[in-house]
């Protein structure tokens, strides 16, 4: 019986190793070469799309308590970056409507390019 236990443990942790080990650019889709996106600054191609997708009542707005809460600001939207990658690239954000392959690649570049106030 202990035997058994063990072995399920070891392979479970086996398992567990082997899947969060890939080799993609995080949030679950391949690596992108963001030097070819060139709509990644964020006053002119990142802000809109929060402020349009993001920054509504029921969602991100100011006074919001939703996932990593308003996202009305810069320095807000720089402190969410890592949620805010995630959920873009699996799809999971915004809810009840869906971002275009060129503002998803914009976000998820805009923030491996270290999210700057550009």
């Amino acid at each position: 019986m202990k035997r058994t236990k063990a072995m399920i443990a070891v392979i479970a942790i086996t398992g567990t190793y082997f899947i969060s080990c890939s080799k993609d650019g995080g949030g679950g889709t391949p690596a992108l070469d963001c030097s070819t996106v060139t709509n990644k600054a964020f006053a002119a191609n990142i802000n809109p799309i929060v402020q349009s997708t993001c920054n509504v009542a029921s969602c991100h707005a100011a006074g919001s308590t939703n996932g990593p809460g308003p996202l009305t600001t810069y320095t807000e939207v720089f402190n969410a970056r890592v949620a805010i990658r995630a959920a873009v690239s699996s799809g999971t954000m915004p809810q009840g409507s869906t971002l275009t392959a060129s503002q998803k690649n914009s976000i998820v570049c805009w923030i491996d390019s270290g999210a700057p106030n550009n």
